[in-house]
């Protein structure tokens, strides 16, 4: 079986000289009363014919509405605990978090009810301070917050 494999963006902002992340909180009824350990950054699976950069670049654009160009920085792969590797990449950049329009799923709901409704795949978006993102990230993604901020003091990794 072939390994699960996500890419996304850490997009990161500098105001009054400190760092703060874009984290996307997942649409659906499941998620709807979580707040803390439930937000990511934005990301998604891809497969073996497509390059990680690639994938969370499409990924970003699917899960927000919005388009990113920049200087993108291959932070380390982290694997989470699921046993699925996400591979991050760091741009700088300044967007409205509000201006965020999500694709939608569908899903049956309530279970067993047999209709199916519709979903925003990311419900809302926000901007947080590293120590905030720290505690609104989903555990296994914690560890792309310290390579992004040894990232911001020391330059680029050795990926």
């Amino acid at each position: 079986m072939a390994q699960r494999q996500s890419a996304g963006l850490v997009v990161y902002r500098l105001r009054d000289g400190e760092p703060q992340v874009l984290l996307v909180h997942p649409g659906g009824p499941y998620w709807q009363r979580k707040d803390q350990g439930a937000w990511s950054i934005p990301k998604g699976e891809f497969g073996s014919d497509e390059e990680p950069l690639v994938a969370a670049r499409r990924e970003f654009t699917e899960e927000t509405g919005l388009s990113i160009d920049g200087a993108f920085t291959a932070l380390p792969v982290v694997r989470q605990s699921g046993g699925k590797y996400v591979h991050p990449f760091a741009v700088e950049a300044d967007l409205d978090a509000e201006a965020i329009r999500s694709n939608l799923f569908s899903m049956e709901w309530p279970p067993r009810s047999g209709r199916m409704m519709q979903f925003a795949e990311v419900d809302r978006a926000g901007w947080f301070s590293l120590q905030d993102a720290a505690e609104k990230l989903v555990s296994g993604q914690r560890p792309i917050l310290d390579a992004l901020r040894r990232m911001l003091t020391s330059g680029p990794p050795d990926v």
